[in-house]
């Protein structure tokens, strides 16, 4: 790899799943705790906004793992083969996960998150509010297979 880029945990996932699954994330709370030097004033103005996107690593993916080339999607061979950029699994080189999910509360340095699609200990690296004007412009073009893959993702059991 090239550049080598250092990233510090802003916090940790606390609660929800301890074991990765591929669907029904959209029924799991969880925590986000802020690390100790950051206060409350870091999440001021936050509670005025819905939904949150979170950036974090995935922190069990072995590094021997790490996929740089084509794969079939969740190992489907049904589905074609594609790029470890073309999809969105915790295998990827940097293993860098990002997730936007409704904010549930924010009480002094934690937040409570639904649909967190990241597992209780994962590392934090960053907290944005989703904006109206940061959405995609204009329509969304995806093949089948994304669709497919996401049926069940966010179904609440």
């Amino acid at each position: 790899m090239s550049d080598l880029i250092a990233l510090h945990s802003i916090g940790h996932v606390v609660g929800g799943r301890v074991a990765a699954a591929d669907d029904d994330w959209d029924a799991v709370q969880a925590r986000i705790v802020l690390a100790s030097e950051f206060t409350a004033e870091a999440l001021a103005g936050l509670e005025d906004f819905s939904h949150v996107e979170i950036v974090f690593q995935f922190h069990r993916q072995d590094v021997a793992g790490i996929v740089a080339d084509a794969r079939h999607p969740r190992g489907r061979s049904d589905w074609p083969r594609v790029g470890i950029f073309a999809q969105r699994g915790k295998a990827r080189p940097n293993r860098i996960g990002v997730s936007v999910c409704r904010l549930i509360a924010v009480e002094g340095t934690t937040l409570t998150v639904a649909g967190l699609d990241a597992i209780d200990g994962t590392p934090v690296v960053d907290i944005k509010p989703v904006m109206t004007g940061f959405l995609p412009r204009g329509a969304i073009r995806e093949p089948d297979w994304a669709r497919a893959i996401m049926t069940r993702y966010w179904e609440v059991p």
